[in-house]
């Protein structure tokens, strides 16, 4: 038996009892693990302090640095999300649907959980604590693969859920950590259809592909964010400035965050003028590289930069911006500023995206924005679910069928 097999055989032993929680029960656990994060927060640190050295020594750009620091504010962040979501109602046990039939059968449709969830995720260790608390209320067992740049933040925020899940009289097992980070473990984690239901990889382009391409399990696809804002020709100027401003560089190594600028030819050279000047006086941190239209090529306006470079795209209306995005964009959050109203009505109902935006910034798509409480990812796939996963997106159906003697004829 393999170490992977092992943690799967656990997973399938916690699955009964998770699924079967109440939901007083579930959220006793997560309380206790946001008390947690907060009373351990100096030893989350120290251990996140190794991760970041490790980084610094490998060369990891600062924008990727940012994406793996667990800071005082993201340590409260994280207690909080787990906090919104133990307020959330428990979908387990919903019914969304039923009826009797004619012969007299008696239909319920009830939500329940996946099962078994495997999410394998990079750099960000706050996605530890959102995945499995996400998964724990929605009454899911998950196992936990993250990259080896966060592997010491992520075994002390999995040590720490474990031990509340034990104080709570819940098996341990319903929350556990893929330790060892090799590739083959990772492939090898692909493949365990037998104790996975599903299978979902949240991070760059090149891993949710090696997932989709390699594994045996069915996939959830969350979101590579190549995402965009079109500055139409009626635009408030200002207001343009602030939305891309904001998109690029309020933290550009998230997915939601914009990797190339669209602007209508009428209004192109003052909007890039404006941009540049303000983002030559911004300070470090504050401002974008700008690769200029004529400079950026196709392999630029499909790269997912997640640094502070942007691409710059001039069009000469409304259909050859919508082409572009539809073209370059990962389906995740696309955005238009415009005072066009019939623009704003075309945009959002062509532009093919999870989440479309009118006269705001994209880095509003997000689970614990939109008052989900966390996320367990952004997907941008048409199946199942598309945005921001929460609870309900971490459920199926079964349907309970009474009767009272029928036989098909």
């Amino acid at each position: 038996m393999t170490y992977i097999q092992q943690l799967g055989i656990n997973a399938k032993s916690a699955e009964k009892q998770t699924a079967s929680l109440k939901a007083a029960d579930k959220n006793a656990v997560l309380e206790l693990i946001a008390k947690r994060l907060l009373e351990e927060r100096e030893l989350i640190k120290a251990e996140n302090a190794k991760d970041i050295q490790n980084a610094h020594t490998n060369g990891m750009t600062a924008a990727l640095i940012d994406r793996l620091t667990l800071t005082d504010a993201r340590i409260d962040g994280m207690a909080e999300g787990v906090r919104q979501v133990r307020a959330l109602a428990d979908p387990v046990g919903e019914v969304i649907g039923g009826g009797e039939i004619q012969n007299g059968l008696k239909l319920v449709k009830r939500r329940v959980p996946l099962g078994v969830i495997g999410i394998i995720f990079e750099s960000r260790p706050n996605v530890t604590v959102d995945a499995a608390s996400l998964c724990l209320k929605s009454g899911n067992v998950c196992i936990l693969r993250g990259g080896s740049d966060a592997i010491n933040s992520n075994k002390a925020l999995v040590t720490l859920m474990r031990s509340a899940l034990r104080d709570c009289g819940v098996d341990e097992n319903a929350i556990q950590l893929v330790e060892d980070t090799s590739r083959e473990v990772a492939s090898e984690m692909m493949r365990l259809r037998q104790y996975i239901d599903v299978l979902i990889p949240r991070g760059g382009g090149g891993l949710i592909s090696a997932v989709v391409n390699n594994s045996t399990i069915p996939v959830i696809e969350t979101g590579e964010g190549n995402c965009h804002v079109f500055v139409d020709e009626s635009a408030d100027l200002g207001m343009a400035l602030d939305i891309v401003d904001n998109a690029k560089t309020q933290r550009p190594s998230v997915c939601n965050a914009i990797e190339t600028v669209i602007v209508h030819a009428k209004i192109a050279d003052e909007f890039y003028t404006a941009l540049e000047k303000r983002w030559e006086v911004g300070q470090p941190g504050q401002k974008a590289r700008i690769i200029p239209d004529g400079v950026a090529t196709d392999e630029d306006y499909a790269t997912e930069f997640l640094d502070y470079v942007i691409a710059a795209k001039t069009v000469n209306n409304l259909d050859e911006a919508i082409a572009h995005i539809n073209r370059f964009g990962t389906k995740h959050s696309e955005a238009i500023v415009t005072r066009d109203y019939a623009n704003a009505v075309k945009f959002q109902d062509e532009v093919d995206a999870a989440a479309v935006y009118v006269n705001a910034s994209t880095r509003f798509t997000d689970g614990f924005v939109f008052g989900l409480g966390a996320e367990i990812g952004i997907t941008t796939q048409k199946l199942h679910a598309r945005g921001p996963m929460g609870l309900q997106e971490l459920t199926t159906y079964k349907y309970l069928i009474n009767g009272d003697g029928q036989v098909r004829g």
